[in-house]
């Protein structure tokens, strides 16, 4: 029935295209009103809807991504990073996704192919830990760091950061020749800013955001600007990086983004979509706390007839000093005070604190965690409603954690891996015959994973126990469990437990009848 009323007002709506059109040829005037009509009754989603007028004011666009993106993104760029300097929320939010997906940071397990390389286990495991070790020698300095200031996961922190703040950052991988240093390849963070146009010159299909593409959307190169636009150095001048080196084929830069749709040229700012509601609500806070301060003042305003201030102040006694410049009076113990004819004492009540508060700004805070992907809980860091509730929300924060953990290893890490192992092979350092001629062998031999901080446990006995009848059943294995429950290698604590039960048996400290007790007391 509202649609058939809806219809009707939509049919006594004449245009003055219409009326023309009936004015000239009555009979196509019909046919175009009935098909009018005929298009609104097939009109199936009620959001498509333009005759609701809850709808018809809602004006859209439908622009290409970079049309979307790129006119507004120094804005959002720049609030973004407004509100995490100076709003707690912005902040609080933001370095718990940093903290919780790289934290420490990320650990490289090498995992060779060893079925299509044809290598033992005992060759497969050898070439693994002395790789780490390779690794650990170039990720674990601040020689990686161009500018000698940063680690590798000191880096990663930073990269990962950029990207939830500014929406994407560029990654320099340049080769630097150093005295004493084992590697000379290099990584050097360019902020997102940096990255634009040459000459400010207006996008196209062929270059966009900084950066040039060829007929494949591929980037072919990027142009990035000497200083930060924001710069005391008002010098602009453009270097362009190839995307891909002409002799290896290996990245020079990488830009790490996170694109949602197809044909996106840059990233867009994690809190893009709560920047008012943060803006709003950090001015909502600080009306709140300057009413409870006045209310805490108790400030009490003297009213006179001639609006003159009539006040004697000479009356006062030695609480209030009479001399004081600003002529603010205060109020003393046990005073008694009389007012001159026409005076009226009134006092303020801002009526703080306001009892809605609280509620309010945690149904804020619910949207806002939804759309930051972050559950209310560990956004304000408020764990009381009960356990399940606790673990709840710290198992949805691990499927956030896995997803962009994942995201960092395969846009960042992997690439910097491949990389430096094709500078460790060419100068000998690492041996891997074929790396160089098969692209086949070469991804056998850069097979690896990145394990960070584990997830959070509320009861680490269940957990354990969990993690053992996974085994058990076959659902798992220990090397898994290892990593989830620890973050930990099983290799190496197997080879260290296996050390250390025969120093404790060499010395005594055990016998092998306690070891089997032991065991059989576990369950093994």
């Amino acid at each position: 029935m509202l649609k058939e009323v809806t219809h009707k007002k939509q049919k006594d709506k004449v245009s003055f295209f219409d009326k023309a059109v009936s004015f000239v040829s009555p009979a196509y005037a019909v046919k175009r009103a009935k098909s009018k009509l005929q298009l609104e009754m097939l009109n199936s989603y009620e959001g498509a809807s333009k005759s609701k007028r809850s709808l018809k004011e809602w004006s859209t666009l439908g622009n290409d991504a970079d049309s979307d993106v790129l006119p507004d993104l120094e804005t959002l760029r720049e609030r973004s990073r407004d509100l995490i300097r100076n709003n707690p929320l912005a902040t609080g939010a933001i370095k718990t996704k940093v903290t919780n997906v790289v934290g420490t940071g990320l650990k490289l397990q090498s995992r060779v192919d060893r079925t299509f390389l044809k290598l033992t286990d005992e060759q497969a495991d050898e070439w693994e830990s002395a790789t780490e070790r390779e690794w650990r020698n170039f990720w674990d300095t601040k020689e990686v760091d161009a500018a000698r200031t940063l680690t590798g996961n000191a880096i990663t922190r930073q990269a990962y950061q950029q990207v939830k703040e500014n929406g994407d950052v560029f990654i320099l991988l340049p080769h630097v020749d150093r005295k004493g240093v084992l590697y000379n390849l290099k990584v050097q963070i360019i902020e997102a800013d940096r990255v634009s146009n040459q000459n400010f010159q207006a996008d196209s299909d062929l270059i966009a955001g900084g950066i040039e593409k060829d007929e494949y959307g591929a980037p072919v190169k990027y142009h990035i600007l000497k200083n930060h636009p924001g710069s005391i150095d008002a010098e602009q001048s453009w270097k362009t990086v190839d995307a891909f080196g002409a002799k290896t084929g290996l990245r020079n830069i990488i830009h790490l983004y996170n694109p949602t749709r197809p044909g996106q040229s840059r990233g867009v700012p994690d809190l893009a979509p709560v920047i008012e509601i943060l803006k709003q609500l950090g001015r909502y806070t600080a009306a709140e706390i300057n009413a409870a301060v006045v209310s805490a003042a108790f400030t009490v305003f003297i009213e006179t007839e001639d609006g003159n201030g009539s006040f004697d102040y000479s009356n006062l006694g030695d609480e209030v000093k009479h001399s004081a410049p600003d002529k603010d009076l205060k109020l003393g113990n046990g005073l008694i005070m009389s007012l001159a004819s026409g005076e009226k004492v009134h006092d303020t009540n801002p009526g703080r604190p306001n009892t809605a508060f609280d509620p309010f700004v945690l149904a804020l805070l619910r949207q806002i965690g939804v759309a930051l992907e972050l559950p209310f809980e560990i956004l304000v860091k408020h764990f009381t409603a009960s356990y399940s509730a606790a673990r709840a929300a710290l198992l949805e924060l691990w499927k956030y954690v896995l997803s962009e953990r994942q995201w960092l290893t395969d846009n960042f890490l992997k690439l910097v891996y491949e990389v430096w192992m094709y500078e460790a092979v060419v100068t000998g350092r690492i041996a891997a015959p074929g790396f160089l001629a098969d692209p086949a062998i070469k991804m056998a031999y850069l097979g690896c994973e990145f394990i960070g901080p584990t997830k959070g446990q509320i009861d680490e006995l269940k957990e354990v126990r969990a993690a053992d009848e996974r085994v058990s059943a076959g659902f798992s294995t220990i090397a898994t469990e290892t990593a989830q429950l620890t973050g930990g290698d099983w290799d190496k604590n197997h080879k260290q437990q296996t050390k250390e039960r025969k120093k404790r048996l060499e010395d005594g400290l055990i016998v092998e009848a306690e070891i089997i007790e032991g065991e059989n007391e576990n369950g093994q």
